[in-house]
């Protein structure tokens, strides 16, 4: 029963892990896009 409890929270650590490296990549993105935009409109 521990056993499945632990493999539950682990899995679920590393889905949220992986959301939220997903989410900073894209604001990363977001925010390089709109540098360049700058850059372009100068």
């Amino acid at each position: 029963m521990a056993r499945k409890i632990i493999l539950a929270v682990g899995i679920a650590a590393l889905s949220l892990t992986t959301a939220a490296c997903n989410t900073v990549k894209g604001l990363g993105r977001d925010i390089e896009s709109v540098g360049e935009a700058g850059d372009r409109a100068i």
